[in-house]
Parts: structure tokens; C-alpha cells; sequence
């Protein structure tokens, strides 16, 4: 389903939404420098707080995945600050070399997408748009820690996903 303002030209990514302008811009690489990922175990992301879990193994990270996101704000939840957790649902979709990330919040009022490219076996680097707001887009760094767990960071805070 293609949202307001979608180009009528065939999106770039497989969810049929409104693509992330400039994925692999200079301020998404720029950022990427400055990110250091350690799959810790002390890391937020690594209990498992995830809906989507089923205890069954994956074979990639393609699939359903639950998601939450902190930092930042959105004026449209009520209450909303930047350290509180809003939690929704994921679904991951490789094409090529890219791998996007499709995910809402405040039960599927908002949605958002990334668009990524792989660096190396376990590092995405990419951007974020927000479909409900197009003109809200930051550079977002995940590690793939495994089929699992994504650890995920913007430049206000973080944005992760578990199985």
C-alpha cells in the first residue's frame, strides 16, 4: 500500500511504502563512525522482552520481529517522553544487499522503515524514515547480534529488535 505522497514509480523496498530518501548519505556514513556495537550482555537489548518469540530456531533474520524504540520524541502518543519505550512489531526483508526493516508503534498507529546495506556479516548501516511524518529521517546503525536480536541506535537513542 503506497502512503500519501508515494511516487507513482515502483518503490525501491519490497513493503510497497514510501522508500528512505538517501539511505547511504554522507550523514548515515558519517554517523556510522561514530557508533561502536558490542553484542554485551549487558546491553538493554539483550533480555529477551520480545512478543514475537517462539523459542524456535531461525535460519536468517528475515521474518516477524518485535520492535521498541526510545530517544527521541513523538508528540503524537500522549505522555510521551524520550527515555520511555515504545513498543510495536517488526518484519525484516533482504533484496539484493539491502536489508529493510519495517516496523509501527502505538499499536500500528505510526509506522516506520529502514533502509539498509550490509557492512561486513553483522552491521547494518542505513536510514529511518518515519511514514506518518516523512520529514522526521535519521541515520540508524544495527547489529545483527544473531537471528535473534538486532541492537539498534539513531542519533537520539535507540531503536532494536527481538525475537
Amino acid at each position: 500500500m503506497k502512503t500519501e505522497n508515494q511516487e507513482d514509480s515502483a518503490a525501491r523496498n519490497p513493503f510497497d511504502v514510501r522508500d528512505v530518501p538517501d539511505p547511504d548519505g554522507h550523514d548515515v556514513t558519517a554517523f556510522a563512525l561514530t557508533v561502536e556495537h558490542q553484542a554485551a550482555a549487558d546491553d538493554v537489548n539483550a533480555p529477551d522482552w520480545s512478543s514475537a518469540g517462539s523459542g524456535k530456531k531461525q535460519e536468517s533474520i528475515e521474518g516477524d520481529w518485535s520492535a521498541r524504540w526510545n530517544g527521541g520524541a513523538d508528540p503524537t502518543i500522549a505522555g510521551d517522553t524520550a527515555d520511555k519505550w515504545k513498543q510495536g512489531k517488526g518484519e525484516v526483508k533482504i533484496v539484493g544487499d539491502r536489508v529493510y526493516l519495517l516496523f509501527d508503534w502505538d499499536n500500528g498507529a505510526r509506522t516506520g522503515l529502514i533502509d539498509t546495506r550490509r557492512d561486513g556479516s553483522n552491521k547494518l548501516i542505513g536510514r529511518y524514515i518515519n511514514l506518518g511524518d516523512p520529514s522526521i529521517t535519521r541515520p540508524w546503525i544495527g547489529l545483527i547480534v544473531n537471528n535473534h536480536r538486532i541492537d539498534g541506535i539513531f542519533p537520539e537513542g535507540r531503536l532494536d529488535f527481538r525475537r
